[in-house]
């Protein structure tokens, strides 16, 4: 597929405003590996390629194994995460697929069981502005960092 665009040369400023909320989640209490959890599961399901590859990556260099990144798609069956993250990765679901599920009371209280309040609301941005990035790097089909073409 070809890059339809380059949105971040063209809406600069919204790309800023974008990493501002990226900064304030990396400034939470929120521990980076489950984040880069929450940033890759998302972006698996909206099917944003590019942010598949930059999250994986970043999970990687971060020192995530690679059994656990290949088993987030399946999380529920793994025997790979802890209580916190499976919390955090059914709210990620949840969240991420509004116009078909809802996040149910259940969901919010197991998140809530593992999370403080402070780091709840910063989950919840945190798959708010992963989302929002999703939907940006599909629409444009951004290509991934990974990628390099042949010539």
């Amino acid at each position: 597929m070809t890059e339809r665009m380059n949105l971040g040369a063209l809406a600069g400023d919204a790309y800023k405003a974008m990493a501002g909320l990226d900064r304030f989640v990396r400034a939470s209490t929120l521990p980076e590996p489950l984040l880069e959890l929450v940033r890759l599961r998302a972006s698996q399901i909206n099917g944003c390629v590019y942010c598949v590859d930059t999250h994986s990556a970043d999970a990687k260099a971060a020192g995530e194994s690679d059994a656990r990144l290949h088993a987030v798609a399946v999380w529920r069956e793994a025997p790979f995460f802890t209580e916190q993250e499976r919390a955090a990765l059914a709210f990620t679901e949840a969240a991420t697929r509004l116009s078909t599920h809802d996040v149910t009371d259940e969901v919010w209280r197991r998140a809530a069981d593992c999370f403080t309040e402070p780091e709840l609301a910063a989950l919840i941005v945190a798959v708010a502005t992963i989302n929002a990035w999703n939907r940006m790097g599909v629409a444009t089909r951004m290509t991934p960092e990974s990628f390099k073409p042949t010539t």
